[in-house]
């Protein structure tokens, strides 16, 4: 089942970091968020990634193309009989990326429509290159094959931005919680999907969110797994911060691969 990765935004909240790469590239503990959520689907079993591209996408191009060399100790033969020798392997050997130019403007929904052409089996899997989880995707796909409808969408739990306070007429505080979670399901990206959602993407301007997604919930057709466990979007510098803190202290849950 390949897996598509949105990595195509601006990025404009994460300025400090997206004015010079693209967000999917920003660095997570020395590697880009984008290596974190491969990692996590591979080791599950899936390696076969549609990354698509918008943003810079030339940088993240080059991030792959020279990938070898940046991971692997070489030896190289110079002049007429180039030649480059990679010693020991790193942990990616399997991975088969496929790099789509889905356009500098396009939404999330036309960039799926865009990589149509790749995809060629029933059933595909859908996320964001921002956002990292501890999510079992086995289970993920067995929740989908289950329940027999088009379409999958992981869910979390949101956490309030700010601290949330019950305040009666008078204007006493009887209650205060910091940043409590949320009533309801946010989503958390890790979607799967069959291959019929197609025929719902129009242009480039098409939000996958919206009305593909809406019209899917409206037919039935649109599931909710419940993550209980991880889930973070580096969406602003606090973010990104946040999350390099966690990895460097070996804290990080998302980290399910070791």
């Amino acid at each position: 089942m390949k897996v598509v990765i949105l990595a195509g935004g601006l990025g404009t909240r994460l300025r400090e970091e997206t004015e010079f790469r693209p967000k999917p590239l920003v660095d997570v503990g020395g590697y880009p968020i984008l290596w974190h959520i491969m990692k996590t689907y591979a080791h599950y079993g899936f390696l076969d990634f549609i990354v698509c591209l918008g943003y810079r996408g030339n940088m993240i191009k080059e991030y792959f193309l020279n990938y070898e060399a940046m991971n692997n100790d070489f030896t190289i033969c110079l002049g007429r009989q180039n030649q480059i020798t990679y010693h020991e392997e790193h942990q990616e050997q399997d991975f088969k990326v496929t790099l789509a130019e889905t356009g500098p403007d396009t939404m999330t929904g036309g960039r799926v429509k865009r990589v149509e052409k790749y995809i060629k089996d029933d059933t595909f899997m859908v996320t964001y290159g921002d956002g990292v989880a501890d999510i079992d995707i086995g289970a993920l796909v067995d929740f989908h094959k289950a329940h027999g409808k088009l379409a999958t969408v992981s869910t979390v739990r949101p956490i309030s931005r700010y601290g949330i306070l019950d305040v009666d007429n008078q204007g006493k505080v009887l209650e205060f919680t910091e940043k409590p979670q949320i009533d309801g399901w946010a989503n958390a990206g890790f979607l799967i999907l069959h291959r019929s959602i197609f025929e719902a993407l129009s242009g480039d301007d098409c939000f996958f969110e919206r009305e593909p997604l809406e019209r899917l919930a409206a037919e039935g057709q649109l599931m909710a797994y419940r993550h209980e466990g991880f889930f973070f979007a580096m969406d602003t510098y606090r973010e990104y911060k946040y999350l390099n803190e966690l990895w460097d202290n070996g804290q990080a849950p998302w980290r399910v691969w070791e």
